[in-house]
């Protein structure tokens, strides 16, 4: 039997198989609010035989988007969009789903990947003023955020806790505080990107206080039986900046606080990173954290191939596998994997008829609602 399609649990998520859809950001938001391309988007991917799908990294407030196309949770306009996108995703698939909620700090007012990820000035349409621990730019070209101030991060945390109160009102299974990436939260972790003299900054503890108070405040209005977990950067990959002990001790912390799950990634932080790409290139440092921290662990970064998925879980590198740009290429990517590892996945009966001969039983129903 294969692992990979064996059920296992993020906390009180029940999931039916190993592979989940990582978040990724589309930035084809209209002020924050979905369109019809997170139509089309989630739809094809909530078809694709996963265990759960996990939408892209949403601002909880305006100034926190990365870019103005982002998608975000900061008021009922956004609230309602996303609303309607859900209603027919989940009237075709019975997929759990997840949303990542999310502050991009002073990586925020930055154009869309396709014409440069750049800065986006003040003084340009479109363009405001990003946030962040400490008034530090990503790069000494860029004009340098605007260091949050105590009333700042008071509105920060409260963001935080009405996006997720929103996404309760949204019956989505978990929730994902993205602390990884370079964005704002990890910003607070980071010596790299966190030079505060207050309590916010200096030791671990201090750096890690802005992050902790900001998940027990979601943790308190986020009820139990939703999902409640973090993404984390493990390293910096560059000296002196945030580093695997650094980031056990923060599962830790997290843990204590009733998270659910872990979601382990790397870098974001710094232009300057060195990281060594390969196959499971982030893989050891979800290893050390599920057998460190005792978190269900989703394990993410250059996985592309069943038999490699299949060894990650038999090895016990990870919980879960966490796929983004392979499922890009390829949605039906666990499709795939159920074929060559002789397991079973769930799809919609519309789709029974392109199982390649000569397999045994591909698909199972996916007990869709028509109507």
């Amino acid at each position: 039997m294969s692992l990979l399609f064996s059920p296992h649990s993020l906390g009180p998520l029940a999931l039916a198989n190993r592979i989940v859809i990582a978040p990724m950001c589309q930035y084809s938001a209209s002020d924050g609010a979905a369109t019809d391309w997170h139509h089309i988007h989630l739809g094809q991917l909530a078809l694709s035989g996963a265990a759960l799908l996990i939408i892209e990294a949403t601002a909880v407030e305006a100034v926190g988007r990365i870019t103005p196309g982002c998608l975000g949770l900061y008021s009922d306009a956004c609230e309602d969009a996303l609303a309607g996108v859900l209603a027919s995703v989940r009237r075709w698939s019975t997929m759990p789903i997840a949303i990542q909620l999310a502050h991009a700090g002073r990586k925020g007012s930055s154009e869309v990947p396709w014409r440069g990820g750049m800065l986006i000035p003040t003084d340009q349409q479109g363009g405001w003023l990003p946030v962040a621990p400490s008034a530090l730019p990503i790069t000494q070209t860029e004009a340098p955020p605007a260091a949050l101030d105590d009333a700042g991060l008071a509105r920060v945390r409260r963001a935080f806790v009405d996006a997720a109160e929103r996404a309760v009102r949204l019956k989505l299974d978990a929730i994902e505080l993205h602390s990884a990436h370079g964005y704002l939260l990890h910003q607070f972790l980071s010596p790299i990107s966190n030079r505060r003299s207050d309590r916010y900054g200096g030791s671990l503890q201090a750096r890690m206080r802005f992050p902790l108070e900001v998940f027990d405040a979601v943790r308190a209005v986020v009820p139990s039986s939703v999902a409640l977990g973090a993404r984390l950067s493990a390293t910096d990959w560059v000296d002196g900046g945030w580093d695997l002990e650094q980031t056990v001790a923060y599962g830790h912390a997290l843990r204590e606080r009733g998270a659910d799950f872990l979601h382990v990634s790397s870098g974001g932080i710094s232009p300057l990173q060195k990281i060594p790409l390969g196959p499971g290139y982030q893989l050891p440092f979800a290893e050390r954290v599920r057998a460190d921290v005792g978190l269900p662990t989703i394990g993410v970064g250059l996985i592309t191939e069943p038999a490699q998925a299949e060894g990650v879980i038999a090895e016990g590198k990870a919980d879960f596998v966490a796929l983004a740009r392979a499922m890009l290429f390829n949605p039906h990517w666990p499709w795939q994997a159920a074929a060559e590892l002789g397991a079973q996945v769930q799809a919609p009966p519309q789709y029974w008829r392109s199982q390649p001969r000569g397999l045994s039983k591909l698909f199972g129903d996916v007990r869709i609602g028509m109507r």
